[in-house]
């Protein structure tokens, strides 16, 4: 009998036997290869080890797949739907998954959904079914224009009558979307104005054909004096997930006012953080 203290302390091996497995004619204790034995100490070593780690790997794969998330398509579903159900942007998931502009899925499709790392900020519950409520034609926005108000204090119901009785606006504010500052409204609310329920052009840009396919956000205050709040650009960023997810369009079409209009604006103010806002937009629909 031989036994590889160094390698296995425990284990005793027939010499007779490893020999003759290997190929090997025992003809006497003098005869035998040392070094043969230790080779296929380590090869048995190393097929025990490979056997006990490929498990593991594939479990840790696994995991790593199921923290992605995946899901197969049935009938009825939509891209948006499933975006919705996952918390995740429709941009993001058409990415991740290679889809067209048309963002067609069919039954059966295995679709991969991204991390939780690009979840959607959360908006409140009733500005996101009113989001989800109105009768939204394919391909009816193309555009998010975001502004200031140019002041400093305001309400949806002020906005209203000013752009009713001063602008002779038939169909009242000018906006889709008004998000407060606390001075009016609550910081970082929210409104949900008619020209969305009711799937209306605008009034928020100085082109009727502009007016036609883009939606129109203000956050009320005077950003050439100063930042929109913490909580004004949280809601913004929810908000505009939201209606990327909704409208089917990506990062590309949010826009400021003076980036689209064709009169020259300052709106919305040199001190509202596009660059920064575009970035953390982006880099959450690359993830």
């Amino acid at each position: 009998m031989c036994s590889e203290a160094g390698l296995f302390p425990q284990v005793v091996l027939n010499c007779d036997s490893v020999l003759h497995r290997v190929g090997g004619i025992v003809l006497g204790s003098d005869l035998v290869n040392r070094n043969q034995l230790r080779s296929d100490f380590r090869k048995s070593l190393f097929w025990r080890v490979a056997r006990w780690l490929l498990p593991c790997l594939v479990v840790c794969l696994c995991f790593v797949r199921a923290n992605a998330g995946s899901y197969v398509v049935r009938r009825g579903d939509t891209l948006y739907g499933i975006a919705r159900s996952h918390g995740v942007s429709i941009a993001a998931l058409a990415e991740r998954n290679g889809l067209s502009h048309s963002y067609h899925v069919y039954v059966g499709q295995r679709l991969d959904v991204p991390s939780r790392r690009t979840r959607r900020v959360p908006i409140p519950a009733s500005v996101q079914r009113a989001i989800d409520r109105a009768h939204v034609r394919q391909g009816r926005w193309k555009y998010i224009v975001i502004h200031h108000s140019g002041v400093d204090e305001g309400t949806v119901a002020g906005m209203d009558r000013y752009h009713r009785e001063v602008r002779h606006m038939e169909n009242g504010i000018a906006y889709h979307f008004v998000i407060g500052d606390g001075h009016g409204m609550k910081d970082g609310e929210i409104a949900v104005c008619p020209r969305w329920t009711k799937q209306i052009d605008g009034g928020h840009l100085a082109s009727e054909a502009q007016d036609h396919i883009a939606l129109g956000i203000c956050l009320v205050g005077n950003f050439d004096k100063h930042r929109p709040t913490h909580r004004q650009m949280r809601s913004l960023r929810g908000l505009v997930e939201a209606l990327m997810a909704r409208c089917h369009l990506t990062a590309a079409a949010i826009k400021t006012h003076k980036q689209i209009n064709v009169i020259p604006t300052r709106c919305p103010g040199k001190y509202f953080p596009f660059k920064a806002f575009m970035k953390d937009l982006k880099a959450d629909g690359e993830r």
